[in-house]
């Protein structure tokens, strides 16, 4: 799909560093809030960055999350799961099963847990002593944590699913063999989980549809699909938007010590963290199914559009002063790190009050919790669809 004009363009993602926004984005901001990016893949997509673009890509039908893994359309980076499984919720609502799985999400059902569970881990890493490593410690197993429970599995099998996530969320311009044998093993264990009897949670419900009249056009393949997706889809946003929380804190002292002098602000604060959150890594990909003017071009039908989350969130023609952390933020809501419109993500409350918990223990077990080593050490992972840190070093 390249050609003798596109072989200029910038190469996108920008960087894999969470620590501070891509030094393109404000002049994309002010210049070019719509323009041609080189993907991972090689091929040629519309980068889209203000916040008003964003948001109207992410709510009209005439861009498709489905069609983008289409056979044939220009990507991002290649699929690393099956393509019929790109469109996950569309998939759950089709088959009848979006009601099951909202209720697996609904954040009353999990919220004293988190309580438990985070207060255990941050005593556990208290009781280790000082430096931790905060993603190994806390947000890796609180996050795989939640979702074991959510799901009705053994959290002691969270790290045998969260060791496919390091493949399955990669970003490369070629398939990757691991990613297929990685899906087929986690396919089997939730096949598994189905005829287990001790099985609760959502995979217990799931089991329970089996055979019944109203679900018997559903395979196993799909009801494991559902669980495999929630977990990883759910683990690696959470964990990855709550480790670049704690990158905020760690690096906004003043924050930190607000938030923890005032821990009844931690819910306020949550939305405006997730608004300078720098987590995703990638843009939100989408395929045009008609022609459509977006700003000042047109874009073409089959064309890619990437939605760059970072940029609208930090917008000036959204945001006043959209660089600085204000916890009072009159409109931090309207941030679009859970999307926008037909595939606004569903576990959204559940997502926040996972955060909401996590820092409110954080800071009253450890309120000077700080990094371990120089910002500079912090390596970033690359060639993935998360920004994180490889390791978080931290000390109190």
């Amino acid at each position: 799909m390249t050609t003798a004009t596109d072989t200029g363009l910038p190469c996108f993602p920008f960087t894999p560093r969470g620590d501070r926004l891509p030094d393109e984005v404000p002049a994309l901001l002010r210049d070019r809030p719509v323009t041609r990016v080189r993907t991972i893949a090689g091929d040629v997509a519309w980068l889209v960055s203000s916040h008003a673009l964003c948001k109207r890509v992410l709510e009209d039908d005439r861009f498709s999350l489905k069609k983008t893994s289409a056979p044939g359309v220009p990507r991002q980076y290649a699929l690393t799961i099956p393509p019929e499984v790109v469109d996950n919720m569309g998939n759950i609502t089709g088959a009848g099963l979006r009601r099951a799985v909202m209720r697996a999400l609904n954040p009353k059902a999990h919220a004293d847990w988190l309580e438990r569970y985070a207060g255990r881990l941050a005593d556990r890493m208290l009781a280790d002593g000082p430096p931790a490593d905060l993603r190994r410690d806390f947000t890796v197993p609180y996050s795989t944590g939640l979702h074991c429970r959510l799901l009705g599995i053994p959290v002691a099998d969270a790290d045998r699913l969260y060791r496919s996530l390091h493949v399955a969320f990669m970003n490369s311009p070629r398939p990757i063999p691991a990613a297929a044998l990685n899906w087929d093993r986690d396919i089997a264990y939730m096949k598994e989980r189905l005829d287990d009897p001790d099985t609760t949670g959502l995979m217990g419900e799931l089991a329970g549809l089996r055979g019944t009249p109203e679900y018997a056009h559903v395979s196993d393949e799909m009801f494991a699909t559902v669980g495999v997706t929630m977990f990883g889809a759910g683990v690696i946003s959470v964990m990855g938007a709550l480790t670049m929380m704690c990158v905020t804190l760690l690096l906004d002292p003043e924050v930190r010590d607000w938030l923890a002098a005032d821990p009844g602000l931690v819910p306020t604060a949550v939305d405006e963290l997730l608004r300078v959150n720098l987590s995703i890594a990638d843009g939100l990909p989408r395929i045009a199914l008609d022609d459509v003017r977006l700003g000042d071009v047109t874009v073409r039908r089959g064309e890619l559009v990437l939605v760059l989350v970072e940029a609208a969130n930090h917008d000036p023609a959204q945001y006043d002063d959209p660089h600085a952390i204000r916890l009072d933020r009159p409109n931090a809501g309207t941030h679009l790190s859970f999307g926008a419109g037909g595939h606004y993500c569903p576990a959204t409350a559940l997502g926040k009050k996972h955060a909401e918990v996590a820092l409110r223990v954080l800071l009253e077990r450890v309120p000077r919790l700080d990094l371990a080593v120089p910002v500079e050490q912090l390596v970033w992972r690359t060639g993935f669809m998360k920004r994180v840190p490889e390791r978080l070093p931290v000390r109190w």
